[in-house]
């Protein structure tokens, strides 16, 4: 009798105990599979994280800025921008916001298809198609942007401000305002060769 009593016991703890653990465990291996995945072909960069500071009444309250390019190499490529009262924190979360802003860049022989002007806020960066082995010719935070993206041969000039965040922004406005010749012939519904 005593030793059923301790084995009901110990199925009714293993039960009870199943119920928590079983429905959670999973989930955590999902999650964790995902972001293996997804981190596998995406690379990130961190541009710049800064200390930045909230006055209140009863003081100051400090947080940390990160900025986060992330790109596959292949023509996507996202920004993102988190704060956090920690490092790891403040970059992780412009990591995520990064992955969900991706978006396609058009390459060409390993360049870009036209030259093309990013602006953001005071600053401009002139892009300019290059030959192969040309390389990129391009200050530190523009840089991140254009190897994330996977491009190989493009000269940049930035005008204005240098702000960090301004210049990786106009950058990204820039890249995404190219076309290729197929996408204007799609467009104006003519074939590549008219155009």
């Amino acid at each position: 009798m005593a030793e059923n009593e301790v084995i009901t016991a110990e199925n009714a703890e293993e039960t009870s105990s199943k119920g928590k653990k079983s429905s959670q465990k999973p989930r955590q291996d999902r999650r964790e599979r995902t972001q293996r995945r997804e981190t596998s072909d995406i690379e990130k960069k961190v541009v710049s994280v800064r200390r930045v500071q909230k006055v209140v009444k009863g003081g100051r309250i400090l947080r940390f800025s990160a900025l986060v390019v992330v790109g596959d190499g292949k023509g996507k490529v996202g920004l993102g921008i988190g704060k956090s009262r920690e490092v790891s924190g403040a970059i992780e979360k412009a990591t995520t916001i990064a992955k969900k802003n991706m978006k396609m860049v058009p390459i060409v022989d390993g360049t870009i298809p036209h030259e093309t002007i990013g602006k953001f806020s005071s600053t401009k960066i002139l892009l300019l198609p290059a030959p192969a082995g040309t390389g990129v010719i391009a200050g530190g935070s523009a840089r991140a942007v254009i190897e994330l993206a996977g491009i190989a041969n493009i000269v940049t000039k930035r005008h204005g401000s240098s702000n960090k965040i301004n210049v990786v922004k106009a950058t990204f406005e820039g890249l995404m305002g190219l076309k290729t010749k197929e996408e204007i012939a799609r467009r104006r519904g003519k074939s590549v060769e008219e155009i």
